[in-house]
């Protein structure tokens, strides 16, 4: 008999796989952009020289298969730790904190100016006289908070201004 002949659903499959062991697939751009992520890691980590990384990059932006993208990456050696330090917790700054205070002012304000509507004199307002007493806690309440956001917001800026001052040695004996 002769060769068999694969028809179906299975032939493109086949072919696919056949070309994916060849390298012959053709990469796009996500792909390149991963093997460039790669290489700056490699550089970032010290396994790459500045020459290096700009000479495989270059070559990544044109590679058309994935065979041209292996090789840029085969020879380096694997990472012996996280290929990105952890990133440090950023705090709120100071300007965060203002505007946070300058919000609960806002709602403070409103919460007094809808209680004086409530008119608590002998006419009646828009506003009905049993919601005075909850509208004035609210914008004291209100008006607090917007003080201790500040209050925190600043010594939380003078504890970062003191500790940036500071020199690296000093802070590793205490």
């Amino acid at each position: 008999m002769g060769v068999p002949v694969t028809t179906g659903p299975q032939a493109p499959a086949a072919a696919g796989r056949d070309l994916l062991r060849a390298g012959h697939l053709r990469v796009g751009h996500a792909e390149r952009e991963q093997a460039i992520e790669s290489l700056k890691d490699a550089f970032v980590d010290g396994r790459l020289t500045m020459d290096e990384l700009d000479a495989r990059a270059g070559r990544a932006l044109v590679a058309r298969t994935c065979a041209e993208l292996a090789v840029l990456t085969a020879d380096i050696p694997p990472a012996t730790g996280p290929a990105h330090p952890p990133a440090l917790a950023r705090r709120p700054s100071l300007a965060n904190a203002a505007a946070k205070s300058g919000g609960c002012l806002v709602v403070a304000t409103g919460a007094a100016r809808l209680a004086a509507l409530a008119d608590p004199g002998a006419t009646a307002g828009p506003i009905p006289k049993v919601l005075v007493i909850p509208l004035f806690l609210v914008a004291a309440v209100a008006a607090i908070a917007a003080l201790l956001i500040m209050v925190y917001g600043v010594s939380d800026s003078i504890d970062r201004r003191r500790s940036r001052r500071q020199p690296r040695n000093a802070i590793t004996r205490s």
